[in-house]
């Protein structure tokens, strides 16, 4: 339609009737004169709104869900968040109690027998030196640790310091093949030589070659000369194995080591050694026997037999 005089009087006609239908309506509440017609107009329009809001609905759901699901992200998030740091501080609580269990013990060994140590952290295993059975320790020079120290913890002998950095040691472990230690019978003077032998008990070769061993006796450390590398009495391990007496001037054992080398945490390094030896005081208290239930049978003149407080009859 061209922009004519006539248009634009005829559009500011028609607004002018908009208004004033308006006021009337406003103005008629319930009883208003174009109620029918709104009526018409809704019976006419509505399906189309309905279809149109249908069509739009969806739309302005899925953002409403997508706002939603970004909301509930966030929050599964930072619960994720929170359970992640819980499960964190649990499990330090479950490591930090392991270790007080294992300082615990360590000091228990270390007062038993009068060593003066201090505790330290391993923090690598197995070194640089090719197959070596070694653990590097977070203590070095800078705390007094020097090369040739004893090294246990709270079961018994772990090994010796072999080389010292300003922070770190590396200690050689008991059961590596170029490990020796000096050993001494429980309850007794038979002196032998300790020797590793990776995951397999330690080869223990006595001095005595008929030397009465069994079984389950026990050995200590016997000691180093100015207590380097190793101070006496610190628990070695326990007689697996012995083979037989052959008449040679030595006798091997085998022994199981009381230190599991395989799962080392806290240690100590003795930076003075006891002024006595502690001989076997060190050693864990043995356990108690289970006794054995025995049977008394007593046979009566009349040919029963009396077990355990019942009387059986005699077949």
């Amino acid at each position: 339609m061209r922009d004519t005089r006539e248009s634009r009087l005829l559009l500011v006609l028609l607004i002018a009737v908009a208004f004033a239908l308006i006021t009337v309506d406003i103005r008629g509440g319930e009883d208003s004169p174009v109620d029918g017609a709104r009526q018409g107009a809704a019976a006419v329009f509505g399906p189309i709104e309905n279809g149109v809001s249908s069509a739009v609905d969806p739309v302005g759901n899925a953002v409403s869900a997508i706002r939603d699901s970004g909301e509930r992200h966030d929050r599964l998030a930072e619960l994720e968040k929170e359970n992640a740091a819980l499960k964190a501080r649990l499990g330090s609580d479950d490591r930090n109690s392991s270790r007080l269990k294992q300082l615990d013990k360590m000091l228990k060994i270390a007062g038993e027998g009068q060593y003066g140590i201090k505790g330290a952290q391993v923090i690598a295993i197995g070194a640089a030196q090719g197959f070596s059975w070694t653990i590097t320790v977070d203590i070095g020079a800078h705390d007094g640790i020097q090369r040739d120290m004893t090294v246990l913890n709270g079961d018994g002998l772990v090994g010796r310091v072999t080389t010292v950095g300003p922070d770190t040691a590396t200690v050689l472990l008991a059961n590596d093949p170029d490990f020796t230690v000096g050993t001494r019978m429980e309850a007794g003077d038979e002196l032998g030589f300790a020797s590793g032998q990776g995951d397999r008990p330690l080869r223990v070769e006595l001095l005595n070659g008929k030397a009465d061993v069994k079984k389950g006796d026990r050995l200590v450390t016997f000691g180093s000369q100015a207590d380097k590398p190793f101070v006496p009495g610190v628990p070695v391990g326990v007689v697996s194995r012995v083979d037989p007496s052959s008449g040679d001037l030595t006798r091997t054992l085998y022994v199981t080591p009381y230190v599991s080398f395989s799962k080392l945490d806290i240690v100590g390094i003795v930076v003075q050694a006891p002024k006595k030896d502690p001989r076997d005081t060190v050693l864990p208290a043995q356990p108690k026997p289970t006794p054995t239930p025995t049977v008394t049978v007593t046979v009566t003149p009349s040919g029963n037999a009396l077990v355990g407080g019942e009387i059986k009859q005699e077949q």
